[in-house]
Protein backbone atom coordinates (compact mmCIF):
# COMPACT_ATOMS: atom_id res chain seq x y z
CA UNK A 1 0.00 0.00 0.00
CA UNK A 2 1.38 3.26 -0.90
CA UNK A 3 0.60 6.17 1.98
CA UNK A 4 1.15 9.87 1.05
CA UNK A 5 0.06 11.58 3.59
CA UNK A 6 0.06 14.71 2.07
CA UNK A 7 -2.32 13.27 -1.01
CA UNK A 8 -4.55 11.88 1.29
CA UNK A 9 -5.17 15.54 3.18
CA UNK A 10 -5.67 16.82 -0.45
CA UNK A 11 -8.08 14.78 -1.39
CA UNK A 12 -10.26 13.96 1.83
CA UNK A 13 -9.34 17.51 3.65
CA UNK A 14 -13.08 17.88 5.42
CA UNK A 15 -12.80 14.46 6.35
CA UNK A 16 -9.13 13.81 8.27
CA UNK A 17 -7.75 15.12 11.62
CA UNK A 18 -4.05 16.12 11.34
CA UNK A 19 -1.84 15.39 14.41
CA UNK A 20 0.30 18.15 15.32
CA UNK A 21 3.96 17.10 14.15
CA UNK A 22 5.34 15.87 16.99
CA UNK A 23 6.37 12.42 15.67
CA UNK A 24 9.39 11.07 14.96
CA UNK A 25 9.69 8.16 12.60
CA UNK A 26 11.29 4.42 13.71
CA UNK A 27 11.21 1.12 12.47
CA UNK A 28 12.38 -0.08 9.21
CA UNK A 29 8.57 0.67 7.31
CA UNK A 30 8.52 4.38 6.78
CA UNK A 31 4.89 4.36 5.81
CA UNK A 32 1.94 2.85 7.23
CA UNK A 33 -1.80 2.32 7.63
CA UNK A 34 -4.31 0.93 9.31
CA UNK A 35 -7.18 0.04 11.61
CA UNK A 36 -7.27 2.10 14.79
CA UNK A 37 -6.86 -0.65 18.53
CA UNK A 38 -5.97 1.71 21.09
CA UNK A 39 -4.37 1.90 24.56
CA UNK A 40 -3.92 4.12 27.18
CA UNK A 41 -1.09 3.72 29.89
CA UNK A 42 1.01 5.78 31.58
CA UNK A 43 4.89 4.67 31.76
CA UNK A 44 3.49 0.55 32.24
CA UNK A 45 3.58 -0.93 29.32
CA UNK A 46 1.64 -3.84 30.17
CA UNK A 47 -1.62 -3.47 28.14
CA UNK A 48 1.05 -2.52 25.14
CA UNK A 49 2.60 -6.01 25.48
CA UNK A 50 -1.27 -7.96 25.41
CA UNK A 51 -2.45 -5.89 22.22
CA UNK A 52 0.63 -7.03 20.49
CA UNK A 53 0.91 -10.63 21.13
CA UNK A 54 -2.54 -10.93 19.38
CA UNK A 55 -2.93 -11.23 15.50
CA UNK A 56 -2.62 -7.76 14.18
CA UNK A 57 -4.23 -8.48 11.07
CA UNK A 58 -2.36 -4.68 9.37
CA UNK A 59 -3.72 -2.79 12.02
CA UNK A 60 -2.03 0.15 14.09
CA UNK A 61 -1.63 -0.18 17.46
CA UNK A 62 -2.01 3.87 19.08
CA UNK A 63 -0.42 3.77 22.51
CA UNK A 64 -1.49 6.79 24.39
CA UNK A 65 1.15 6.69 27.44
CA UNK A 66 0.27 10.55 28.45
CA UNK A 67 3.23 11.75 26.28
CA UNK A 68 5.47 10.72 29.51
CA UNK A 69 9.35 11.10 28.48
CA UNK A 70 10.29 9.34 31.48
CA UNK A 71 10.26 5.86 30.24
CA UNK A 72 9.87 3.45 27.14
CA UNK A 73 6.79 1.93 26.72
CA UNK A 74 7.91 0.13 22.98
CA UNK A 75 11.48 -1.37 22.79
CA UNK A 76 12.62 -3.82 20.28
CA UNK A 77 11.10 -6.95 21.68
CA UNK A 78 7.62 -5.35 21.61
CA UNK A 79 8.74 -4.30 17.74
CA UNK A 80 9.56 -7.65 16.99
CA UNK A 81 6.28 -9.29 18.26
CA UNK A 82 4.31 -6.67 16.89
CA UNK A 83 5.81 -7.27 12.85
CA UNK A 84 5.79 -11.52 13.61
CA UNK A 85 2.44 -10.53 14.71
CA UNK A 86 0.92 -8.84 11.31
CA UNK A 87 0.60 -5.48 12.60
CA UNK A 88 0.84 -2.50 10.27
CA UNK A 89 2.57 0.08 12.88
CA UNK A 90 2.44 1.50 16.28
CA UNK A 91 1.79 5.01 17.41
CA UNK A 92 3.58 5.91 20.79
CA UNK A 93 2.35 9.29 22.64
CA UNK A 94 5.77 8.34 24.63
CA UNK A 95 8.89 7.17 24.29
CA UNK A 96 10.58 3.83 22.63
CA UNK A 97 13.56 2.50 23.21
CA UNK A 98 16.26 0.11 21.34
CA UNK A 99 15.99 2.49 18.40
CA UNK A 100 19.05 1.12 16.43
CA UNK A 101 17.63 -2.52 16.48
CA UNK A 102 13.91 -0.80 15.68
CA UNK A 103 15.25 0.07 12.91
CA UNK A 104 15.57 -3.02 11.32
CA UNK A 105 12.49 -4.02 12.40
CA UNK A 106 9.72 -4.73 9.47
CA UNK A 107 7.36 -2.49 11.68
CA UNK A 108 6.18 1.05 11.26
CA UNK A 109 6.52 3.19 14.82
CA UNK A 110 6.33 6.67 15.46
CA UNK A 111 7.18 8.05 18.70
CA UNK A 112 8.16 11.08 20.81
CA UNK A 113 11.39 10.31 21.06
CA UNK A 114 13.85 7.31 22.71
CA UNK A 115 14.49 6.78 26.73
CA UNK A 116 16.59 4.08 27.70
CA UNK A 117 14.44 3.00 30.53
CA UNK A 118 11.54 0.73 30.87
CA UNK A 119 8.68 1.06 31.65
CA UNK A 120 6.97 -0.36 34.80
CA UNK A 121 4.92 -3.43 35.05
CA UNK A 122 1.35 -2.80 36.84
CA UNK A 123 -0.68 -4.05 34.23
CA UNK A 124 -2.87 -0.42 34.52
CA UNK A 125 -4.32 1.19 32.12
CA UNK A 126 -7.25 1.06 29.21
CA UNK A 127 -7.69 -0.31 26.11
CA UNK A 128 -10.15 0.28 23.22
CA UNK A 129 -11.17 3.62 24.13
CA UNK A 130 -11.04 6.91 22.21
CA UNK A 131 -7.67 8.61 23.08
CA UNK A 132 -6.65 12.37 22.42
CA UNK A 133 -3.30 13.56 22.08
CA UNK A 134 -1.40 16.22 19.60
CA UNK A 135 -4.45 17.80 18.46
CA UNK A 136 -6.93 14.61 17.61
CA UNK A 137 -8.88 11.92 18.98
CA UNK A 138 -8.46 8.71 17.82
CA UNK A 139 -11.04 6.46 18.00
CA UNK A 140 -10.91 2.51 17.92
CA UNK A 141 -11.81 1.22 14.72
CA UNK A 142 -10.63 4.75 12.52
CA UNK A 143 -8.13 4.65 10.53
CA UNK A 144 -4.67 6.17 10.92
CA UNK A 145 -2.25 6.81 8.18
CA UNK A 146 1.56 7.82 8.93
CA UNK A 147 4.55 8.69 6.16
CA UNK A 148 7.69 11.53 6.45
CA UNK A 149 5.00 14.24 6.32
CA UNK A 150 2.70 13.58 9.32
CA UNK A 151 0.39 10.93 10.98
CA UNK A 152 -3.69 11.42 9.86
CA UNK A 153 -6.54 9.75 10.85
CA UNK A 154 -9.82 9.70 9.25
CA UNK A 155 -13.09 7.53 10.70
CA UNK A 156 -13.43 5.71 7.43
CA UNK A 157 -10.68 4.02 5.21
CA UNK A 158 -9.39 5.91 2.48
CA UNK A 159 -7.26 3.42 0.93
Amino acid sequence: MQIHTADLCDQYASEIQVAAPLFIGYGAVPAFGGQIVTVKVFEDNVLVRAALTEPGAGQVLVVDGGGSLRCALVGDQLAQLAQTNGWAGILVYGCIRDAQAIADIAIGIRALNTHPLKSVKRGEGRRDIPVTFAGITLHPGHYLYADADGVIVAARQLL
